[in-house]
Order: structure tokens, then C-alpha cells, then sequence
């Protein structure tokens, strides 16, 4: 069942590990790696989601989803994303860019190189607003108890998130991008960085609000589909609940897409806080999309979701570590495997605490009973 549902995913890792050692070396092959278990671990609570709304697709709209699907998220997301990101802060063409990469590599260094604060403070904004959205809410399970109560209550404030984005951009474009400018007699950034930094933050209210809209209206044909049930079953009617999933499948298909493409925002910004090329971006976060779709899949057929509760906690962590980074990065370099051995050793750590909290209630459900007798 593993081997069949995750055969591609282990060939794929394998000729990607292989072709980044060949053709780049060893570094590559660690950042590769790096970026494809970063994307794994970011995109966990995403595999889960879609498990449970693919459920209720018929097989024809899950073989869609995953074929069509696959190809939008790897090669859409995961490759063009990238070089648009690229393309756009350099103020080259998409291609011009892919060219650069491949036949004048110092050149596309030094665009990007130069473009970085542009990118670093979009992706930064972005990825910090999906950390603070996820500490401010109450959760039923808290890993970090002690930190994630009192920061529960005064998530309660409106709009608290996107204050404290803000003021951390405004401190950051007065500070880093300033100090950039006067050691280095260097032209100032920071118009630069506040109006990056604003759309990184519009970028993510915008995808937000997609989401829910389409999640709005899956729950109102749901609904609709479900009182025509009622009434069929009521009216001595035959009820075909494939051809009730068929009405809701094409709002299931785009609502799942919109997700998809929100939660790939947040591995392929936080690549760039670990890597500047993008072909080893793009080979890394294609074998991570790889295993979340082969994940979902596993998911669908077991029709249970493993229980890591800590996993979607050790994710959220590891994404506000690589906003702090990338926003830190404006002004001082920070090695890729340091960045990469953050996020990957907070995400470990919650798996760890998830396995042992796991087993912890199975050693109280199997004592409990003798201990009442």
C-alpha cells in the first residue's frame, strides 16, 4: 500500500537527489534535500485538508485533481512562481531570466542579489502574517503551552496580526535597509522594502480571501445538494450520490486549487530564504509537492488522518523562523543550510512531542481502567 501509493514520490526524490549531486555537487544536494523535506513538513496540514475534501469527490473528479492538479502545483507554483518572483524584482523577462540562470550565472546572481530586499521583504510580510494568524488562535492543542495561552487571549484584538506586521516592517525598512545604505553607500532601500513588504501583506489578504470565498460557496452547494436530498428521500425518489457529487465537484475542484496555491505561497517564499536558484528551488519543491499529493492520496484510501497534533504546530514555527530570517537577510547573509536546519529541527521537534503525547494517552488508556479498579 506505501510502496504503491508512494512509488513515484520515491523515484522522483531519487533522480532529483541524483541529478542536483551530478550537475551542481553536494551543496545542491543538500538544499535540495533541505527544501524538498521543508516543503513536505509546511505542506502536512495541506495533505490533510485536501484528504478530507477529496473524500467527497466521485473517482472521476479525485483522477482530476490528482493529474491536473499535480501538474498546476508542481509546475505551476513550484517552477513559474519562482522565476515570475525572479523575473518581476529584477525587472527582466521570465525567460530572459531562465537564460540568465543557465548561461550567465554571476549576472543572475547579481540581479537577484540585487533585487533581494524586494523579495525578502515581500516573502517575509507574507510568511510572518500566516505565523501570527496561527499563534493568535485558540487551538484546542497547544505544543508550547506557555506560550501559545496568553497569546491566544490577545489574539482576540482585531486586526492584531496585521498591526504587528506592520510595525515589524516599518521597523525593519528604518533599520536594516537604512543601515544597508549608509555602511555600504549603497541606494536606500527602504521605500523599497515598505512597498515590497505592503504587497507581500495584500498578496496574503488576497489569497486569504479567495479561499473563504470559495470555501463559502462550497459550504452553500453542500447545502443546497443536501436539501435536495432530503426532498428526493421524502418524495420516494432514488437518490445518486455520485451525480450530487458531480454538481459540487466543480467548486470542490477550484476551492482545492485556491488552497493548494495559498499553502504553496508559503514554501516557495520561505525557499527563498534558504536558496536564490531556482532550479534547485524548483527541483526541491517538486519533490515536496510530490509527497503531499501522494500523502493526500495514502490519506483518502486509509480514510483516517494521522494524529501528529503537533506537526501543524512545529510548520507555523518553522514559517515565522523564515520570516525573522528573510527580513534579517536584507542586510546580513545567513548560510542556507542554517536556515534550512531551523525550520527542519523545529518541525522534528513536533513530530517528536507528537509521537510522545500519542503514546502517552495509550499507556493512560490502557492503565486507566486497573487504576479504577
Amino acid at each position: 500500500m506505501v510502496l504503491k501509493t508512494f512509488g513515484w514520490s520515491f523515484a522522483i526524490t531519487a533522480l532529483g537527489l541524483a541529478f542536483a549531486a551530478w550537475q551542481w555537487g553536494w551543496e545542491a544536494f543538500g538544499v535540495v534535500l533541505i527544501l524538498s523535506i521543508l516543503e513536505i513538513s509546511l505542506s502536512f496540514d495541506n495533505a490533510v485538508v485536501n484528504a478530507g475534501i477529496l473524500k467527497k469527490m466521485n473517482a472521476f473528479w479525485q483522477k482530476i485533481f490528482l493529474t491536473i492538479g499535480i501538474l498546476i502545483a508542481v509546475f505551476g507554483m513550484r517552477l513559474v512562481f519562482p522565476v515570475a518572483i525572479v523575473a518581476i524584482s529584477a525587472q527582466v523577462g521570465p525567460i530572459e531570466a531562465i537564460q540568465l540562470a543557465l548561461d550567465e550565472p554571476e549576472r543572475y546572481e547579481a540581479l537577484v542579489t540585487d533585487a533581494h530586499p524586494a523579495i525578502a521583504a515581500f516573502g517575509g510580510m507574507f510568511l510572518l502574517m500566516i505565523f501570527l494568524d496561527f499563534i493568535f488562535e485558540d487551538r484546542d492543542h497547544k505544543w508550547l503551552a506557555w506560550l501559545e495561552r496568553p497569546l491566544a487571549k490577545l489574539g482576540k484584538v482585531d486586526m492584531l496580526s496585521v498591526c504587528i506586521a506592520l510595525i515589524a516592517l516599518l521597523a525593519t525598512a528604518m533599520t536594516f535597509a537604512t543601515n544597508a545604505h549608509t555602511s555600504t553607500g549603497h541606494a536606500d532601500k527602504s521605500s523599497t522594502v515598505l512597498l515590497s513588504g505592503v504587497a507581500g501583506l495584500i498578496t496574503y489578504l488576497i489569497v486569504g480571501g479567495l479561499s473563504s470565498y470559495f470555501e463559502n460557496k462550497l459550504e452553500e452547494e453542500e447545502e443546497r445538494e443536501h436539501e435536495e436530498e432530503e426532498k428526493a428521500k421524502a418524495a420516494g425518489k432514488p437518490v445518486s450520490a455520485v451525480g450530487l457529487a458531480g454538481k459540487a465537484a466543480f467548486f470542490l475542484f477550484l476551492y482545492l486549487e485556491v488552497l493548494d496555491a495559498s499553502f504553496s505561497f508559503d514554501g516557495v517564499i520561505g525557499a527563498f530564504a534558504i536558496t536564490n536558484h531556482i532550479f534547485w528551488m524548483a527541483l526541491g519543491l517538486g519533490i515536496g509537492a510530490m509527497y503531499v499529493r501522494s500523502l493526500t492520496v495514502y490519506l483518502v484510501r486509509q480514510g483516517t488522518l494521522d494524529d501528529y497534533v503537533y506537526l501543524e504546530h512545529g510548520a507555523h514555527y518553522a514559517i515565522g523562523a523564515l520570516a525573522v530570517i528573510l527580513l534579517i537577510t536584507i542586510e546580513h547573509e545567513i548560510s542556507e543550510l542554517i536556515t534550512g536546519t531551523i525550520g527542519v529541527v523545529l518541525i522534528a521537534a513536533s513530530f517528536w512531542s507528537s509521537v510522545r503525547r500519542n503514546k502517552r494517552m495509550e499507556l493512560e488508556a490502557a492503565t486507566g481502567p486497573a487504576a479504577k479498579a
